[in-house]
């Protein structure tokens, strides 16, 4: 594959951009239409391209296009290129690819909002920007195009922006996410001085495997790299930005949980793991916060109300797993989970907004009984939740398998605590997954964005969650804000999407039943060799010096029926017990007060909004900190420059009375001056 071909991955949907953004939208906005299809032309083009560059990978391996310099100035150079390889390959695929379907689907999803025409334009900078970041091969390429996801997920998640919990989930986004961005940025510039060739990311391979980097500089640039990673894939304990997130569209939710943003911290870890494999303290901890954040996540999602969510809780949990492995040196099972997640995740978010479609609302307390009238999204979205789950033979099984037999074979005290967390975060998965889909679809109709307009008129209080409690709070009324800027409802219509967003779930569906077994299978079936995800995988002599290496990083699995057996006996579990307490569609279950109580905690996220929100930004940083520098400011700083202005303009008068206009007291005083000059030269000059 050329080196043009590769930079057009990128071009086509920044070409979009410019397109939709400085000539659709200004000049040709009665024909907005057009937008999408610009942008669902562009993105297949770089969608086949990634094709293309995945089978001249296959082919001939890692490819280092020739680097070339960005600024060069004394002692100050920045490279800047493409960097193909098996790891960029497999994220262009899955990035393209959704980005692909996602927006077809959203023809259908953003049909008749005002804002239709800058939607696909942000859409196609946001995909754009994805692009650029997995194909970068400077780092500080890398974190150009970092930035510029995180722009781009303001700009989305903040699309209504007239809507109060819009902007603020916006800005939320964009501020927590700049406190993992200042780890990376650190580690960026303690590389750099290191050497500033370390910035070519060849190079830091080959002088990885050279062993020039000494450990404790690998724990630093490591943790850094792994500091921005947490902000962008929203781990503990910089998640509380994901959920909220929600208040964009649907199809941006599905986008940034699938492909693009919270994949890309994931991304990070995984394109500098040679070098943070040398610090055994550093793969502790991000194993360690993986799982921990895959069992906490999964949490909250048991008590959550809101379908979209629940579905934000399951990627933050998911999250979890991918860090974990790529922790516990599972670095292949970590890509092979990312893969078949993008495609399940990307099918539950969209499944989400079909519901919001028909219902008017996201509150799965005033849903019930739709696959009376969904059919097509009742199916596929049991599929994804199965996939989810981890039940076989769907894509989720194989890698969710993989990351357990990872995790339990490193044979280290943080491997089989990570492992038991694996365990515990698969029941609790199948439980909150399969409560959504009961809650959603089974019971009767409970009236929908109608329900819940009249219950926030009224003076009654929303049905009750378990426990008394009114649920996670997000049930607003406002919806989606679909088919509209400004959050209004677009009621409620009971029918079956239409076709242009049920065909593309119908596709990820596929994906969600297949990209397992058929991309890394067990045993060859037919062309399909043994393993070919994990030998593609591990394709990649940089990172791979050796077969040990690859082999190491899970490039041959074992499947362990135990393990199997186990994972899959807690997820059928879990779907029982979710059928126990809603199978009927119930909107709330009773619950004896000692659980109540956790539930509570639950509903309020373990009160992190609070702790964050309250405590430490209200109480310490705004009343305790920055009044501590008012104080100063007002009383040292601003009291110092009033008494220098002060005494400067009272010397000043008293000087202008030396300055009367009479020649005479001009000469005595020129005199008296002479005089006392020539007294200090006898005295102190002689």
């Amino acid at each position: 594959m050329t080196e043009a071909l590769a930079w057009l991955i990128i071009l086509l949907p920044l070409a979009s951009f410019v397109a939709v953004a400085l000539v659709i939208r200004p000049f040709f906005n009665r024909w907005s239409i057009a937008a999408g299809w610009v942008t669902i032309a562009a993105i297949a083009g770089s969608f086949v391209l990634s094709l293309v560059a995945a089978a001249a990978v296959f082919n001939d391996g890692s490819i280092a296009y020739p680097s070339r310099q960005w600024i060069a100035a004394p002692g100050l150079v920045i490279p800047f290129g493409i960097l193909l390889d098996p790891l960029t390959a497999v994220m262009l695929v899955v990035a393209s690819g959704v980005s692909l379907l996602v927006q077809i689907y959203s023809q259908g999803y953003m049909r008749g909002d005002r804002g239709y025409a800058r939607y696909f334009a942000y859409m196609s900078l946001f995909t754009a920007s994805m692009l650029g970041l997995v194909l970068a091969r400077s780092i500080v390429q890398m974190f150009f195009f970092w930035e510029l996801v995180g722009l781009c997920s303001y700009l989305l998640i903040g699309f209504w922006f007239t809507r109060p919990a819009a902007a603020a989930a916006a800005k939320k986004a964009f501020l927590v996410t700049r406190l993992g961005d200042f780890g990376f940025l650190l580690a960026v510039l303690y590389l750099f001085f290191q050497g500033g060739e370390l910035l070519d990311v060849p190079t830091l391979y080959e002088a990885i495997h050279a062993g020039l980097i000494a450990t404790s500089v690998a724990t630093w640039i490591g943790l850094g790299i792994f500091a921005g990673a947490v902000g962008k894939s929203a781990q503990f304990p910089l998640h509380t930005w994901l959920p909220d997130a929600m208040e964009g569209p649907t199809p941006v939710s599905a986008l940034i949980h699938a492909a693009t943003m919270v994949a890309a911290g994931v991304f990070l870890v995984a394109r500098f793991f040679p070098l943070i494999e040398l610090s055994g303290t550093t793969m502790d901890v991000i194993a360690l916060i993986g799982g921990f954040t895959a069992v906490f996540a999964a949490s909250m999602g048991l008590v959550a109300n809101d379908i979209k969510r629940v579905m934000a809780y399951s990627t933050v949990s998911q999250l979890g797993y991918m860090m974990l492995a790529l922790g516990v040196g599972a670095y292949i099972p970590a890509i092979f989970h990312l893969f078949t997640h993008a495609w399940f995740k990307a099918l539950l978010f969209l499944s989400a907004g079909s519901v919001n479609h028909a219902a008017g609302t996201f509150d799965m307390r005033y849903m019930g009984g739709l696959r009376k009238y969904m059919p097509a999204t009742y199916a596929v979205m049991i599929i994804g939740g199965l996939s989810l789950a981890g039940i076989f033979p769907l894509a989720g099984f194989w890698s969710k398998d993989e990351v357990l037999v990872g995790a339990l074979e490193n044979g280290s005290p943080v491997g089989i605590m990570t492992f038991l967390l694996g365990l515990i975060a698969v029941l609790m998965t199948a439980f909150y997954m399969f409560r959504a889909v009961f809650m959603t679809f089974h019971g009767s109709w409970r009236g929908g964005a109608d329900a819940e307009a009249a219950a926030n008129a009224s003076a009654h209080p929303a049905p009750q969650a378990a426990g008394g409690h009114a649920g996670d709070g997000h049930g607003d009324g406002h919806g989606d804000g679909h088919g509209d800027e400004h959050g209004s409802h677009g009621g409620v219509h009971l029918a079956e999407s239409p076709l242009v967003m049920v065909l593309p779930m119908g596709i990820l569906a596929a994906a969600a039943i297949f990209a397992g077994i058929l991309v890394n299978p067990p045993t060859a079936l037919g062309p399909i060799e043994k393993h070919f995800f994990g030998e593609y995988a591990a394709h990649n002599k940089p990172v791979f010096p050796t077969h040990e290496d690859a082999v190491r990083a899970g490039a041959e699995p074992h499947f362990n029926l135990v393990i199997a057996l186990a994972s899959t006996a807690l997820a059928v579990a879990g779907i029982g017990l979710a059928y126990t307490f809603y199978g009927r569609g119930q909107a709330s279950v009773s619950l004896p007060a000692p659980l109540a109580k956790v539930h509570r905690v639950l509903t309020r996220k373990y009160y992190f909004d609070e702790l964050y929100e309250r405590v430490l930004v209200n109480n310490l940083f705004y009343r305790r900190f920055s009044a501590a520098f008012e104080w100063i400011d007002t009383n040292w700083i601003d009291g110092f420059n009033y008494r220098v202005t002060l005494w400067t303009e009272r010397s000043g008068r008293a000087l202008t009375h030396l300055q009367n206009g009479q020649i005479q007291a001009y000469g005595t005083a020129i005199a008296l001056g002479v005089l006392l000059t020539l007294a200090a030269y006898f005295v102190w000059g002689a």
